[in-house]
C-alpha cells in the first residue's frame, strides 16, 4: 500500500516535471516564433522601404521626362504659332499686293485716255460759245478722271526742276541748259504717277546736261573754226 502512495508519488512528479517541461518548450516556441515574426516584419519594413524608394526614384524619372517632354511640345507649339503668324502675315501681304497689281494694271490702262484729256483741252481754244460749252464739257470729264484716280491713291508726279531719278523718271533727251543744272529735268514730256509710293508709270523727261557742256562744245566749235582759219592762213603765205 505504502509503495502504491509512493509510486502515485512519483508518477504525480514525472508529470508535474512533464508539464513543466511543455511550458517550457510552449515559450520557446513562442519566443522563436515571435523572432520570426519580428524578423520577418523587419524584412517586410525594410522591403516596403525599398520598394518605396525605387517608386520614388521611378517617380522622380518619370518626372522629369515628362517636363522634358512638356517643354518639347511647348517649343514646337511656339514654333508652330509663329510659323501660323507669319503665315497669316504673308497671305495678308500678298493679297495686298495682288490687289494693288490689279487696281495698277486698271489704272495704267486708264491713264492714256488722261493724257488725251489734257491735250485736247490744251489744244481747244474756245472763242465761240459753242466752242466754250465743249470746252466745259472736256473739263468737267477731266476732273471726273482725275477725281477717280485720286479715290484710288493715284498723284501725278511733279518732276521740273528735280533731280533725275532713274526709279522715277525715263530720259528721252538730253540736252545743255544755261538754266539748270547737270543731271535736272528741264521737261516733262509725258506725266508720270505714283500710287501709295509705288510707281504706276514713269515720266518722260528731258534731262538738262549743264552749262558746261555747251560751252565745252561751244570751245571746240571755236577751236576748228580757229584751226581752218590757220590753215587758210598759212596756205596763203605759202602761195
Amino acid at each position: 500500500m505504502i509503495e502504491n502512495q509512493s509510486d502515485n508519488i512519483d508518477s504525480k512528479d514525472e508529470g508535474v516535471s512533464d508539464q513543466e517541461n511543455e511550458s517550457v518548450d510552449t515559450s520557446l516556441v513562442e519566443d522563436q516564433i515571435n523572432e520570426e515574426n519580428k524578423s520577418s516584419i523587419n524584412e517586410e519594413q525594410n522591403i516596403n522601404a525599398e520598394d518605396l524608394k525605387n517608386s520614388i526614384s521611378n517617380n522622380d524619372a518619370r518626372l522629369e521626362q515628362l517636363e522634358k517632354e512638356h517643354e518639347t511640345l511647348k517649343g514646337q507649339y511656339v514654333r508652330i504659332a509663329a510659323d501660323f503668324d507669319n503665315f497669316r502675315k504673308r497671305q495678308s501681304r500678298d493679297q495686298d499686293e495682288l490687289k494693288i497689281q490689279l487696281v495698277s494694271k486698271a489704272l495704267t490702262a486708264i491713264l492714256p485716255i488722261v493724257d488725251n484729256f489734257e491735250r485736247a483741252r490744251q489744244q481747244l481754244k474756245p472763242e465761240t460759245d459753242e466752242a466754250q460749252s465743249l470746252h466745259r464739257s472736256y473739263q468737267g470729264l477731266y476732273k471726273q478722271l482725275v477725281e477717280v484716280l485720286k479715290q484710288q491713291g493715284v498723284a501725278p508726279m511733279r518732276v521740273v526742276g528735280q533731280q533725275f531719278d532713274p526709279n522715277l523718271h525715263e530720259a528721252v533727251l538730253r540736252e545743255p541748259s544755261e538754266e539748270f543744272s547737270e543731271d535736272l529735268i528741264i521737261e516733262e514730256l509725258q506725266r508720270g504717277y505714283h500710287m501709295e509710293g509705288k510707281v504706276l508709270r514713269h515720266a518722260l523727261v528731258k534731262v538738262s546736261m549743264g552749262p558746261g557742256k555747251k560751252d565745252s562744245q561751244e570751245q571746240e566749235e571755236k577751236d576748228k573754226v580757229e584751226e581752218v582759219i590757220d590753215s587758210e592762213e598759212i596756205a596763203s603765205d605759202d602761195n
